[in-house]
């Protein structure tokens, strides 16, 4: 018997047109649809008319779940997995699910199409040659090394932020990087598209005024400026002294130091070995 196929389909991240002609073909074909939530899928098919047997496939799926779409596979039937919104497996659920079918050797294709993070990319006015794509921040322990990655990157950054963290996140970015360029973007492809061309401070002052933050948020960091030559040592001690009497810890207020000025750590690492030992000579 020949096996089926999982289908990657991409679907609108706001407004319905955005969908493909292939993607509609697709969802109308396939046996089963695996949804991230089928309520949503829902009614995106109701839009199109399309009616489908819906799976519910998460990041809280068990591992049987994934196994319980590899034996449909088997079976023969054509399967499409499809996120919220955007291109599924980016900052969305499905990593497991490719990799087990990969070990099993079932087939699997692509159905390309909107991707908010791109999508703001190309609206931040910010270099987009190169990018770095980070997607939610950890909340947990690896949190301050992904903000030191973000905030290090020479690179134009892509970031996802929920509502409730996204004031936090704009805090912690504004205590490294206050002055950098960033894109804040909502709404994408609606009614009501927004898109705030400004810096990191400037977009902490605009969220910290709106009262209740609704919707999810894609954030577009500038990369780190190349290294300035004004950027001189008793520049980069200045820095590092007023970082030191806000509280800041020396290996973070190092960190902060090298992102804010676009330097490299190991220098101003090196600065601050002299501001210690200054400091001490004078006590």
């Amino acid at each position: 018997m020949q096996t089926g196929t999982l289908y990657i389909v991409a679907t609108p991240i706001g407004n319905l047109g955005d969908i493909t002609l292939r993607a509609l073909e697709v969802l109308k074909s396939v046996d089963i649809i695996a949804a991230e939530d089928t309520r949503h899928t829902l009614k995106l098919l109701n839009h199109y008319d399309i009616k489908k047997p819906l799976l519910s496939y998460h990041e809280h799926s068990t591992a049987a779940r994934g196994e319980e779409i590899a034996a449909l596979l088997e079976e023969g039937k054509n399967v499409a997995l499809v996120s919220d919104a955007g291109m599924p497996l980016i900052s969305d659920p499905g990593a497991p699910l490719t990799a087990l079918l990969a070990a099993r050797g079932l087939p699997m294709t692509v159905v390309p199409g909107a991707s908010a993070g791109l999508s703001a990319l190309s609206l931040s006015a910010l270099p987009s040659a190169k990018f770095t794509f980070l997607g939610f921040l950890p909340r947990d322990k690896a949190r301050k090394a992904a903000l030191e990655e973000a905030c290090s990157s020479p690179h134009t950054v892509i970031l996802y932020e929920s509502p409730h963290q996204l004031k936090k996140t704009l805090q912690e970015l504004a205590g490294r990087i206050p002055g950098r360029r960033m894109a804040l973007a909502k709404e994408l492809t609606k009614v009501h598209e927004r898109v705030w061309r400004t810096t990191v401070q400037e977009a902490l002052a605009e969220v910290q005024s709106m009262g209740e933050v609704r919707g999810e948020y894609v954030l577009i960091l500038e990369g780190r400026p190349e290294e300035k030559a004004e950027a001189g040592d008793e520049e980069i001690a200045a820095c590092i002294r007023r970082l030191l009497e806000q509280g800041v810890k020396g290996k973070e207020a190092v960190a902060r130091a090298a992102a804010e000025l676009g330097i490299q750590k190991n220098r101003a690492y090196k600065i601050f070995l002299e501001v210690k030992e200054n400091s001490l000579l004078r006590s």
